[in-house]
């Protein structure tokens, strides 16, 4: 597991803590927050760095800001009035902070957009050097954003006097870590969704360290097709048939398997009125669509699922966003929450396949990172989670 130093472990009394936070929330028509999931997870660091009196700064991205151009749209305040009704107290929105910003110990500020800043996205050294001189102690709590080098995530951790992983983030690191790196066996891994494309780097990764990989979604069509199956009109990578091929072939050889649907759920057309019929795969007619795994598949998935150490769970398997096709996405999800292993999910269409059947307290852990998680998933080093352990390093 990757060493790093823990907000926790730092004295913070009377200190100048940057908390760089994911407050990136998302807003109707009119600025107002629909869903403030990600500032309710980031509050835990900054209580405890009031609590332990510090003056404490705070910024994050909204957005997809241009640099150097302030728009009303592309403002943090939504952010702060919500963070100062969690707080309990004043959060004063700062602009223009980049050389200096005032704030007491006992109190709160919330740094405008940081994505305002030119160089942030470049992650310049002279702002990132300008940012570490505002404060004694740099906290990075923001893993959905850990999978880019930008200033306010890898830059100013180079700088600052101390660098250190906040809450979320450590307990992020610590849930992937123990679901991948020291897992209990055996590993299962569910990986779904409708390209091959652009999972292929995970399935490799997982395929060398899982005991079992299941696929679904149009991942599982590439992979039927691969072994020789009828798939009719269902969406597939014919370009990588022969890459689902040689990740089946390795798998086998070192013991691993990916198990592949028997039945499956197919419609003549991609609609939410479309009927649902269940079919054995061989049966599957040219002009079939598989929208959905069957019920003997999901009862096979079942039995994997509840003799796992450890399941790791992005992607839905079918189109569950309509019910008729949605019934092996949800018996997926009930197996992984039922199941006695330690589970971890990511991806945004697998939070919302969690939040549609209300899996959120039976899942182990629900990774918020998206496009960190995945990258985690594909063995990549997270440029946030490297700096903060070369920090930790140097600094013993």
């Amino acid at each position: 597991m990757t060493a790093f130093v823990r907000m926790s472990e730092v004295p913070l009394a009377g200190q100048r803590v940057f908390i760089r936070a994911d407050l990136n929330v998302p807003q109707d028509d009119r600025g107002a927050i629909t869903d403030d999931t990600r500032i309710r997870a980031s509050m835990p660091a900054v209580r405890q760095a009031l609590e332990a009196g510090a003056a404490v700064m705070v910024t994050s991205h909204l957005g997809r800001p241009t640099e150097g151009e302030f728009k009303p749209e592309d403002s943090l305040a939504p952010v702060a009035a919500r963070m100062s009704e969690l707080l309990g107290k004043p959060v004063r929105l700062v602009a223009d902070w980049v050389d200096g910003v005032q704030v007491a110990p006992g109190d709160v500020v919330l740094l405008e957009n940081c994505r305002l800043n030119r160089g942030e996205k470049k992650n310049s050294d002279d702002l990132a050097q300008k940012m570490a001189a505002l404060c004694d102690v740099y906290v990075n709590d923001a893993f959905g954003t850990a999978h880019r080098a930008e200033a306010t995530t890898h830059g100013i951790a180079r700088y600052a006097k101390v660098a250190c992983a906040g809450p979320l983030l450590a307990a992020e690191l610590d849930a992937l870590g123990r679901a991948l790196q020291q897992p209990a066996r055996p590993l299962l891994a569910v990986v779904a969704g409708s390209k091959v494309s652009t999972k292929l780097t995970i399935l490799e990764s997982l395929a060398g360290k899982v005991d079992q990989l299941i696929v679904g979604g149009g991942i599982a069509n590439t992979f039927l097709k691969a072994a020789g199956l009828p798939i009719g009109k269902s969406l597939c990578e014919d370009d990588l048939l022969d890459e689902a091929r040689r990740l089946m072939s390795a798998a086998k050889a070192r013991g691993a398997d990916i198990p592949l649907p028997t039945d499956v759920v197919v419609g003549k057309r991609f609609a939410a009125d479309e009927p649902a019929v269940v079919k054995r795969v061989a049966d599957v007619a040219d002009d079939d669509m598989i929208f959905d795994i069957g019920p003997e598949t999901v009862r096979a998935y079942a039995a994997i699922i509840a003799a796992a150490g450890t399941v790791v769970w992005n992607g839905p398997v079918g189109v569950f966003e309509f019910d008729a096709f949605a019934a092996g996405t949800e018996a997926v999800g009930r197996a992984i929450a039922a199941s006695r292993a330690f589970s971890i999910a990511g991806g945004g269409d697998t939070l919302a396949a969690i939040a549609k059947y209300g899996l959120e307290q039976d899942i182990s852990y629900i990774s918020t990172g998206g496009g960190a998680f995945l990258e985690f998933l594909e063995g990549k080093p997270l440029p946030a989670v490297a700096i903060l352990a070369e920090r930790a390093a140097t600094a013993h």
